[in-house]
């Protein structure tokens, strides 16, 4: 049995902050090349049409990672479901081109339209090869066939921002791709509901159910990701093997000196005096410092900023850790996570950490919830517990910047 496949790549990628997923790369390659390379290797796939942005075509057929399946690259069209068609129609006419050669095993007539033809993702470069031969076979036994995953969730329908029913599940799944056909029951669609035409469908499957043509529901894979957020990509590249992030441990501790405000965690305690120090003294800021450095391997603050002339009096420790991230970035590393332990009997901080953790997120460039700011009195022991000092404690996580990212923080410019 052969199965003919047409990957849609046209897509405008609008939930991905302005980076082109398909050109991002991962472990080497675009994540586009990945996705042709699952496809190809299924033995039923005999041709691939990669259905691309009219701006992308000329690239796309130079690209010394196509595999030797793709048989055609053509722009596609305003939506999905039209440059399905375009991709199906350079099908045709590679049929027609063939035909008129006289070369011998050329399908025609019955064989086409009972050929299967595959539609896929190019977002889903997770795929396996084993999957896309079941679909292909479910096809050419079912007339239609898609990959479905139970929903694991509970569902509710919110309206105005309120509950308003729970969602039987029971018989409900997530569609994934490749989705099969035979090619005379699109064509057979397609007369129903042409793809210029005003109903658009969100997949191949939609359009058959519409024309009330059965489709049958095989398992699909958790694995099978479609990259619809920035996000998705690291996950993406770490099934790819790449590098795993790399941890460190930082320390400080501070007594209390003349003069205020107290400067802590990048907030300032105007109830509190200063910590002594050649800065403004923030251990808290000083040990997450000293954590992201021993993570990437670049020292320590004492190093970077040594407590002579060589670094300005009183300056900020926010800029101190800031300075930390460029340093990261300029080693192709970025801040993850990290887990910060203040010890002190004065002033209390339980009301003010969620402050401080999201203005540390903020100058390490990462959301709220990879930061956690715990505070301890040190069971009212030592210097800590007797209020001559701040001591403190972190872990902190940094990972290579992907290649997709395009500021210091990894995130979009």
């Amino acid at each position: 049995m052969r199965a003919d496949v047409v990957v849609v790549a046209a897509g405008s990628s609008q939930r991905m902050e302005g980076i082109d997923k398909l050109a991002a790369p991962i472990a080497g390659r675009p994540l586009l090349a990945w996705t042709l390379a699952a496809i190809a290797a299924a033995p039923e796939v005999e041709r691939i049409v990669l259905v691309t942005g009219s701006g992308a075509v000329t690239a796309l057929q130079a690209a010394p990672w196509l595999p030797d399946k793709v048989a055609a690259v053509v722009p596609g069209g305003r939506r999905r479901q039209e440059s399905v068609a375009l991709g199906c129609a350079a099908l045709d006419v590679i049929d027609e081109a063939a035909a008129a050669s006289g070369a011998p095993g050329v399908p025609e007539g019955d064989e086409v339209d009972r050929r299967v033809v595959l539609v896929h993702d190019g977002a889903r470069p997770l795929v396996s090869a084993a999957l896309v031969s079941a679909v292909a076979q479910a096809a050419a036994t079912h007339g239609a066939a898609i990959p479905v995953l139970a929903v694991a969730e509970t569902l509710k329908r919110v309206r105005d921002g309120q509950i308003v029913t729970t969602v039987d599940r029971s018989d409900l799944a997530a569609a994934q791709t490749p989705q099969g056909c035979r090619r005379v029951l699109l064509r057979a669609a397609w007369l129903q509901f042409p793809p210029a035409g005003t109903r658009e469908f969100t997949d191949e499957a939609a359009l058959l159910e519409a024309c009330r043509i059965p489709v049958h529901a095989i398992p699909g894979e958790p694995g099978n990701l479609k990259v619809t957020v920035p996000d998705d990509l690291s996950r993406v590249a770490a099934a790819f093997g790449a590098p795993p992030a790399r941890f460190g441990l930082g320390s400080d501790r501070h007594g209390f000196g003349p003069g205020g405000p107290l400067a802590l965690g990048g907030l300032e305690f105007p109830e509190a005096p200063r910590l002594h120090g050649h800065s403004d003294g923030d251990a808290a800021l000083h040990a997450l410092a000293d954590a992201l450095l021993g993570a990437g391997g670049l020292g320590d603050l004492g190093r970077l900023f040594p407590a002579d002339q060589r670094t300005p009096r009183g300056i900020a420790s926010r800029d101190l850790l800031a300075a930390v991230v460029a340093r990261l970035s300029d080693a192709g590393l970025r801040p993850a996570s990290a887990d910060l332990t203040i010890v002190t009997a004065r002033p209390r901080l339980a009301g003010r950490l969620d402050e401080m953790r999201d203005v540390i997120a903020g100058i390490l460039g990462v959301s709220a919830g990879a930061i956690n700011v715990k505070a301890s009195t040190g069971n009212l022991g030592g210097d800590e517990g007797a209020g001559r000092a701040i001591s403190a404690h972190a872990i902190a996580a940094v990972e290579p910047i992907p290649a997709w990212a395009g500021s210091a923080t990894g995130r979009p410019s």
